[in-house]
């Protein structure tokens, strides 16, 4: 007999399947800044890959890559750390890389987790407690949801940078709490819009018992005069409590960052569940990690290129007739609903652009999209192909 709990399942795929949000993992073979689509174990022409999260074209750099290797030496193991930090795992590789962290953020304490998953959901369950309120931006990270919901303490969610429903909320409520915790990213995963760091940070002024929680994860490596980001780039790194970094994006590695005051790092260690009971990142991850960001500052030409080609791509869009809420190098398409994404991420494949479609849950019904990520090595006229493959998608 078929047990209950399968059936359900199977009547929940279903379910996608007939709303086209059904999810498969890709067959494709993934290079550097190009991808080969791969059908029944033959492979079709190579597309240029604008679905990745590889904005600095770091991880598709293969001269860089082969500069990294040059440069390891013998004196610890590098492909596994075999245990936690708190045991055998605490490798030469990360107290480096924590350091350096550290010198480039002014001194404050750096902590590194094994993924920006684990830091999100992990942080602020470890910090927060019956007497703490959490404000976030409705639109933040599903890490980050799954880190309030975990975290016990209140939470009131205000609307997509709508700074007058978080006055609202901070002046009805902050005085009912010993801490207030007000958690938005930098640059929005799916819309590519910003938060405005200044008026966040007036009122982190004005209420002393508020901290800021700033997720940086699609803002590091693409902003900021030394690539730290868009807080950096706004001149206020001491005016924000806790800054999330990744590796795992633009600075093309693994693992993820937090930037604090050393009381939180402290306790962290003890308490941030995420990272206590899980096997240390490897110190051949660290290192690559070290290795770029210690370059992240000379990358200047990367991010103006970035810049341009992200400016070209949403003018052009816009002269298309499609609005895109976009201020960034993540430039959604929205075309409603998922049947009509699906089939014109197809159709920008069959074009040579890896594009794949974005659907709910990742975002509300009637809001799929083709989400845009563009790197640093996209020529204009890669960008002007594109174009004319949207506008034609768009119209048959």
């Amino acid at each position: 007999m078929t047990h209950p709990l399968y059936n359900r399942i199977e009547e929940e795929l279903a379910q996608l399947a007939e709303n086209d949000n059904l999810r498969v993992l890709p067959s494709a073979v993934f290079g550097h800044g190009y991808v080969v689509d791969v059908h029944g174990g033959h492979s079709t022409e190579s597309m240029l890959n604008l679905s990745s999260n590889d904005y600095l074209s770091i991880a598709s750099d293969k001269e860089l890559e082969t500069l990294f290797l040059e440069s390891l030496g013998d004196d610890e193991p590098l492909m596994s750390a075999s245990s936690s930090r708190l045991l055998t795992g605490e490798s030469k590789a990360y107290r480096e890389l924590e350091a350096l962290l550290s010198s480039l953020y002014g001194g404050r304490a750096a902590i590194v987790f094994s993924s920006g998953y684990h830091l999100n959901s992990g942080v602020l369950p470890a910090i927060s407690d019956a007497d703490t309120l959490i404000v976030s931006d409705k639109l933040v990270h599903a890490s980050i949801i799954d880190g309030i919901r975990l975290s016990g303490a209140a939470h009131k969610r205000y609307r997509h940078n709508d700074y007058n429903h978080l006055e609202h909320i901070l002046s009805t409520s902050a005085g009912e709490y010993k801490s207030v915790i007000v958690v938005t990213e930098s640059i929005f995963s799916m819309d590519g819009d910003r938060c405005d760091l200044g008026i966040l940070t007036d009122m982190r002024r004005r209420y002393p018992n508020m901290m800021l929680y700033i997720d940086e994860a699609h803002g590091v490596g693409a902003y900021g005069p030394g690539g730290l980001g868009v807080v950096q780039e706004s001149g206020l790194l001491d005016q924000v409590d806790l800054l999330v970094g990744t590796m795992g994006k633009a600075l093309g590695s693994t693992g993820a960052y937090l930037i604090c005051h050393d009381v939180v790092k402290r306790y962290l260690v003890n308490r941030a569940r995420p990272f206590i009971f899980t096997t240390a990142l490897p110190p051949v991850s660290l290192l690559w990690s070290r290795f770029v960001m210690e370059r992240l500052a000379g990358m200047t030409d990367r991010r103006e290129r970035l810049a341009s080609v992200s400016a070209r791509l949403r003018q052009g869009l816009e002269s298309l007739g499609h609005h895109t809420p976009s201020q960034s190098h993540i430039i959604p398409l929205i075309v409603g609903q998922s049947r009509k994404s699906v089939e014109l991420a197809r159709r920008l494949r069959e074009g040579g652009f890896y594009l794949l479609p974005i659907r709910p849950p990742t975002v509300p019904e009637g809001m799929s999209r083709i989400r845009i990520s563009l790197t640093a090595t996209v020529t204009d006229s890669q960008c002007d192909r594109l174009l004319e493959c949207i506008d034609k998608g768009m119209r048959e």
